[in-house]
């Protein structure tokens, strides 16, 4: 079967001549679009079911199947031609001949065009090729591409078309449909995960009358009845804790974020998570289940421990590794001969001076702990590569999670980071309500002294903690990160099917 060639006609004529094949098979009195096509089995279905099967099996114990697709290749050869045709995921061959279809048929199949979709009733049959087919009994028109598909055989590389049409980025490139068919596959196992322990999935409000429950800068809109601002949800937490204070002892939610922030590489302004909380647990009951979870997660849709992310190899055995933040940050100072100790990383002074010296940005105004923070993002986040945990952050930084027994400077909070990136933020629960108000306070101040990202006091939620809440700890993941690994996808805009994009330019507006 050869190939075709490239079309390198112009786009509009193309869609000019399919409009006239449009209005032809109309005057054939045939149905232009259809409400149904019954079919007997799906393109994989067929494949899954007949592939097995020889010439001969075939030919001793006949098949009729009905079956539907978009047309993806055609192969003219006189009277007879052979048509490919797919579902999305697999794709089938067609073999139609003249003399064995009506006059009817064999006109409407000469005004066919690649990406129309056509439902074909036949029997299945090997060709001398050893290819399985169809062989043609019948032929129905189900809808008219007007617009010619993307060329099958050069693809569709422009990344920006790519994610702003997201339809013909599938109809070209059947790997981006693994992709999101295994980030389904995630989704499906992780909910089947917290089921099978006793967890109940829960909804909570994706727009909230305060900006709470993470730092970050949230979108803003009006509810016209109530004549209120409201908020796109930043994150579930206070919500799922109110449940806990509620009787709820074990409750998760895969919910989706936004947050009114920069886009690159790892960030999406609109994005999925999974949170989850767990009376009379700490955080290093949430340390096992979440490697439990990742790990499980890997070797169910991977089939293997240790995979390939951009040029690393990562390896998901477990246990994972464990570093506290300053650990983090001495471990991967640039200069081995001279790095900071563990007390210079708890003082401003010794912090600024350390990160004069590697080039951080500082801001003055910013105590220990945010300094810190901005330290080991600056040095150490991207050699991250392996699944590592980072413990023991700065109280600054965790204004609701509960303190450390230990160090009254830090508190009992974990980030999981793999590939240079976070997936996992995990800690103990603050459950007093007098240190949660004083946490507010301080973010508070935080936010007057010009941290847009500092959260405001949510005086509802401390009337819920005043009714007692039990010892609990709670986690979240950022699931689209974690499919980006899984698929070893470079951007976090290749597993999400709409990623936001700016509008399109008017054509021939030069604006």
């Amino acid at each position: 079967m050869t190939e075709p060639t490239r079309d390198e006609s112009d786009p509009n004529d193309q869609q000019q001549e399919r409009l006239r094949s449009l209005e032809q098979i109309a005057r054939l009195g045939v149905q232009v679009y259809p409400h149904k096509f019954d079919r007997s089995h799906t393109i994989g279905e067929i494949i899954e079911q007949f592939e097995p099967k020889t010439a001969q099996e075939l030919e001793a114990s006949p098949v009729v199947v009905r079956a539907a697709g978009r047309i993806h290749a055609i192969n003219k050869m006189g009277k007879a031609a052979f048509i490919r045709f797919t579902d999305g995921a697999e794709v089938l061959q067609v073999y139609i001949k003249s003399n064995e279809v009506d006059e009817p048929t064999w006109s409407l199949f000469k005004l066919l065009d690649l990406g129309d979709f056509i439902g074909v009733e036949g029997r299945m049959f090997r060709t001398r090729t050893g290819e399985l087919s169809i062989h043609a009994q019948s032929l129905a028109f189900l809808a008219k591409a007007l617009l010619p598909p993307p060329d099958k055989y050069y693809g569709l590389h422009d990344i920006e078309i790519r994610y702003r049409q997201r339809y013909a980025d599938l109809i070209a490139n059947r790997e981006v449909r693994r992709v999101f068919e295994k980030r389904a596959q995630m989704i499906r196992l992780i909910r089947s995960f917290f089921d099978a322990r006793g967890y109940i999935e829960v909804e909570t409000p994706m727009l909230t009358p305060l900006p709470t429950g993470a730092t970050a800068r949230p979108f803003v809109t009006h509810h016209n009845a109530l004549d209120i601002d409201l908020y796109g949800r930043i994150a579930p937490e206070l919500y799922l804790k109110r449940l806990i204070v509620g009787g709820f002892e074990k409750v998760y939610e895969i919910n989706r974020n936004f947050r009114n922030e920069g886009i690159d590489r790892s960030h999406n302004p609109e994005f999925t998570m999974l949170e989850w909380y767990e009376a009379y647990s700490e955080y290093e009951d949430l340390v096992k289940l979440t490697e439990e979870l990742i790990s499980g997660l890997v070797e169910q849709v991977c089939g293997k421990p240790v995979l390939r992310y951009n040029e690393s190899t990562i390896d998901f055995s477990r246990p994972f590794r464990r570093l506290t933040m300053r650990e983090a940050v001495i471990h991967y100072w640039p200069d081995k001969e001279n790095r900071p100790t563990l007390e210079h990383l708890t003082d401003s002074e010794a912090l600024k001076r350390w990160m004069k010296t590697v080039n951080c940005p500082i801001v003055d105004k910013f105590g220990p702990g945010h300094l810190l923070g901005a330290l080991f993002e600056f040095v150490s986040e991207n050699q991250l590569v392996q699944p590592t945990f980072i413990t023991e952050f700065p109280l600054d930084l965790s204004p609701l999670s509960k303190m450390s027994e230990k160090d009254s400077r830090f508190v009992d909070r974990f980030e999981l980071f793999i590939a240079g990136m976070e997936i996992a933020n995990g800690f103990c629960e603050i459950n007093d309500p007098l240190d949660q108000q004083r946490r507010f306070e301080a973010q508070l101040h935080q936010r007057e002294m010009g941290d847009e990202e500092a959260m405001l006091i949510d005086r509802d939620y401390i009337r819920a903690l005043s009714y007692g809440m039990p010892p609990t700890a709670g986690e979240g993941i950022g699931i689209d990160r974690l499919v980006m690994v899984l698929t070893d996808s470079r951007s976090i805009r290749d597993v999400i099917l709409f990623p936001h994009m700016r509008p399109e330019k008017p054509e021939g507006s030069g604006q």
